[in-house]
């Protein structure tokens, strides 16, 4: 198993050796430690459970605090699971630490991508609008929706105005340009989900596209 989960900085540019610049993201990945492992013969499938970033012993609700003693952990302020192979053997309390993408050469990373709120149809699907000349009131409108006599509704999955962001998003196969385990770090090509400061999920990715 090679995933953790960690923090996004924000993004930056390095130079490689002839000169060229890449732009990169730079995650905070770890050190996570695992809470709970889940078997497929107790639980129907297998992962590990991943806490990251210290926490208040006092601001966890009595369960949870319950849940970091059975494992012998301290709070974490984010818990998430990863899945991993049958074999796998992590016992709870083991660190991981972003050296373990030291010898990997592309991650997909998820997260949830920037809330927008509610918006129109041409911010929120990328619209054309309607005519701007003098006179017209159908700017910004979406046009026609729906037939009036059959079938007499609207089809689910309309392109319609309403909320926009605040989901999961996956970027898969980014390059990884360097891990720097002394920062606790890793730098990734181009541009990750969500805004700086938010959790994000790096594992390694299955094959490149």
């Amino acid at each position: 198993m090679k995933a953790l989960i960690g923090r996004k900085i924000g993004m930056t540019r390095v130079f490689g050796e002839d000169g060229k610049q890449t732009a990169v993201t730079v995650i905070e990945a770890g050190p996570c430690v695992v809470v709970q492992r889940k078997t497929s013969e107790k639980d129907g499938y297998d992962a590990v459970q991943l806490g990251f970033d210290e926490q208040k012993p006092q601001r966890v609700k009595k369960p949870i605090a319950g849940h970091f003693k059975k494992a012998g952990v301290d709070a974490k302020r984010v818990l998430g699971e990863v899945p991993v192979d049958g074999g796998e053997e992590l016992e709870p309390g083991t660190e991981l630490g972003v050296s373990i993408f030291e010898d990997v050469a592309y991650v997909d990373v998820s997260a949830r991508s920037k809330g927008r709120g509610f918006q129109g149809v041409m911010k929120r699907h990328n619209f054309g609008g309607g005519r701007a000349t003098h006179g017209s009131h159908s700017k910004r409108r979406p046009g026609s929706v729906g037939q009036c006599e059959f079938p007499a509704r609207i089809f689910k999955n309309k392109k319609m105005p309403g909320q926009m962001g605040n989901v999961k998003v996956s970027t898969q196969n980014l390059k990884v340009v360097s891990v720097r385990p002394e920062d606790n770090v890793i730098l990734v090509a181009g541009s990750v989900p969500g805004p700086g400061g938010g959790i994000v999920t790096i594992r390694q990715a299955i094959k490149k596209a």
